[in-house]
């Protein structure tokens, strides 16, 4: 829209004009230009290209994420509460639509990392042992566990998917999003401008985002996993609760550690 600055009688209403165009202007300049978008700050992803997440129902409004580690187990997050009748869903990239893709299955039993604590976040991992085997095909597909497990250098490119709120805010995405992260000290994790120690982010942990802010993993997205430069590194943990996305509390990974992937050999192992 054209503006007649040229006259007297509209100098003043331009001016304000100006003035709150500026204004505009400068808060836009302000926010981080990786700002809350999606998952939190991503895309959506190509349908079915990441044939290894887990679409955990555990209830009518509550989901959770997951990762096929083999044909009947899945691994997921330990505070993900599921029932009998929760639904492990396979090949899926819309919640809601009825997919040829998709494989249903039930979980015949779980298997909550012994050393779980709920208020510390420590060990928050669970595996999930299936009523039957995945067919797999180009749609659904095991993501292999890491050989050692080692920890992840901070400044490393990660990325984390899930079916999770993407603006802080119900409805959740009905279709699976994805978001590049990248590691955190965690020394910075921990300091006062961050979680200051509540709670502690340990070495069986990883902190991930953008210390800009706008890059995060949300509700819903927990126990999908962490891939940093292709490797299964991490699942999705937590973070600050409602405030997705913001600089001061990245999201935090449980690391798979070399405890960690021992525990989850042993017990699939055992279950045989």
């Amino acid at each position: 829209m054209l503006i007649d600055v040229g006259t007297p009688a509209t100098m003043r209403n331009s001016c304000t004009f100006l003035a709150s165009s500026l204004s505009v202007v400068i808060f836009l300049l302000l926010i981080p230009k990786d700002g809350c978008v999606q998952i939190i700050g991503g895309n959506q992803v190509a349908p079915h290209s990441r044939p290894y997440m887990v679409l955990l129902k555990l209830n009518r409004e509550n989901i959770c994420a997951g990762t096929l580690i083999a044909k009947d187990w899945v691994l997921t997050a330990a505070h993900c509460d599921l029932n009998k009748k929760s639904q492990v869903i396979l090949g899926a990239h819309s919640i809601t639509k009825d997919e040829p893709e998709k494989q249903l299955m039930f979980v015949k039993k779980e298997f909550p990392y012994p050393c779980y604590d709920k208020s510390t976040h420590e060990g928050d991992l669970k595996l999930l042992k299936l009523n039957k085997k995945a067919t797999i095909n180009k749609n659904v597909a095991i993501l292999q566990l890491p050989k050692i497990g080692a920890d992840v250098e901070p400044g490393t490119p990660c990325r984390v998917a899930g079916w999770g709120l993407f603006h802080n805010k119900l409805p959740m995405s009905d279709i699976l999003r994805e978001v590049n992260v990248t590691i955190i000290d965690r020394k910075i994790c921990n300091d006062n401008k961050h979680y200051n120690f509540n709670p502690v982010i340990g070495l069986n942990m990883i902190c991930a985002g953008s210390l800009r802010g706008g890059k995060d993993s949300c509700n819903g997205d927990s126990g999908g996993p962490l891939l940093c430069e292709g490797t299964f590194r991490g699942v999705t943990s937590f973070g600050l609760q409602g405030r997705c996305g913001d600089p001061q509390g990245p999201g935090v990974y449980t690391l798979l550690s070399n405890k960690h992937l021992n525990w989850i050999i042993k017990t699939i192992k055992g279950a045989v």
